[in-house]
């Protein structure tokens, strides 16, 4: 089985429909795909409708948190899209986009960059306003050549120049919110540092001792000494390890099945889930 657990629509900051990338996850044979997009579940629906027989969907999000002044991004699979305490935090993340973009547009115009929010707005779209969109103005405006290239101390990074904080969950908090809603967790891509700061490993063990199911060792923003680190850590604190593409279409460069989840893993994630259930395709 080829299982890919970290994806992104246009339902956030995706260049893919839902319905384009369920369709595209099976044509690169993949047999799991999750669809996780930013702090929203907006495009499961539509994705569920187009999934293809032979695919399964796992529903998930990932969800923007903060400790210490660091942000990280927690996976989240198979939960109660409807349970209402955790529902209201996505909403309360999602309703602070849209100024915070604007913020980071105000502060690219302070440092000489010609963008405009009609700009940033009109490629976001209907999906959720984030710095992929502001990334990719920067690649149409020559600042930058590649989306990539925008997330570094001079532009978009967590400690860039155009940075803006926005509400972000405490990843303790968002926990507890996921497993109260039946769902399990996963942090994305822990060890990322061309992203900016990192949590330190004793935060990764914090969290594990309070509920973390597991880690995204196997990502494209991990070099393989820092794989086989990650795989080495999640089997001292007892969690799963996962692998996935981080798939944004053509926004970014990874492919769908770019790293993968072993199908041994997957089946601890989804007997370990009770808020929903895995999606098995039929043909839509």
């Amino acid at each position: 089985m080829r299982i890919d657990l970290h994806t992104h629509s246009t339902a956030s900051d995706g260049t893919d429909t839902p319905a384009e990338l369920v369709r595209n996850a099976a044509a690169d044979g993949l047999d799991v795909v999750a669809l996780t997009d930013h702090d929203t579940v907006g495009g499961h629906a539509e994705a569920r409708a187009a999934l293809p027989e032979g695919l399964t969907l796992v529903t998930g999000a990932e969800l923007s948190c903060r400790i210490d002044g660091v942000s990280l991004h927690l996976l989240a699979y198979l939960f109660d899209p409807e349970e209402p305490e955790l529902a209201r935090e996505r909403e309360l993340v999602r309703d602070d986009r849209v100024p915070r973009a604007q913020g980071m547009v105000a502060k690219l115009r302070d440092l000489g960059v010609p963008v405009t929010w009609e700009q940033v707005a009109r490629i976001a779209g209907d999906g959720a306003v984030g710095r992929p969109h502001l990334a990719t103005a920067l690649v149409d405006l020559g600042v930058v050549p590649t989306v990539s290239d925008a997330f570094t101390s001079e532009w978009l990074a967590n400690d860039g120049r155009a940075y803006v904080d926005k509400h972000e969950l405490d990843p303790f908090e968002a926990v507890r919110l996921v497993k109260a809603a039946g769902g399990v967790t996963v942090f994305a891509h822990p060890l990322a540092v061309k992203r900016g700061s990192c949590v330190p490993e004793s935060v990764l063990a914090e969290l594990a001792a309070s509920g973390l199911d597991g880690i995204e060792a196997d990502h494209m923003d991990h070099d393989a000494p820092t794989r086989a680190r990650l795989h080495a850590m999640a089997a001292d604190l007892g969690l799963l390890a996962t692998g996935s593409s981080d798939y944004h279409g053509s926004r970014k460069t990874c492919r769908l099945g770019e790293y993968t989840t072993d199908p041994e893993i997957y089946g601890e994630i989804v007997r370990r889930a009770t808020g929903a259930f895995p999606v098995p395709g039929t043909g839509g």
